[in-house]
């Protein structure tokens, strides 16, 4: 299947339109990645543990959108938009949605 951010695929017409399709990911990020992020916050530096868990949320929600995509007869999805946010009583957990149309080209 083919992703794709831009809204076409240069050099494959779009035959069919299958509708929008999303997937969503929410993951808590653990006592030990926070108390590793606060001092990387304090000395500096990147956090490898939260881009792991970011990068891992963003696959998953990549991976529940096609299969949805698939489950229409698409073979591929353009347009694609991926939103990051935080949600949970105090910010703890990270939600990462994604969403594009399923066509057939």
């Amino acid at each position: 299947m083919i992703l794709t951010t831009t809204p076409q695929i240069e050099g494959r017409p779009i035959q069919e339109y299958k509708g929008v399709v999303t997937g969503e990911t929410i993951v808590g990020a653990n006592f030990i990645k926070d108390i590793k992020a606060s001092l990387r916050d304090i000395f500096g530096g990147r956090s490898e543990s939260y881009e792991n868990v970011l990068r891992e949320a963003k696959d998953t929600s990549l991976r529940e959108m096609e299969q949805r995509a698939s489950a229409l007869g698409a073979n591929a999805i353009v347009g694609i938009d991926i939103d990051y946010e935080t949600v949970g009583q105090s910010g703890s957990m990270l939600m990462v949605a994604t969403s594009g149309t399923a066509v057939v080209i």
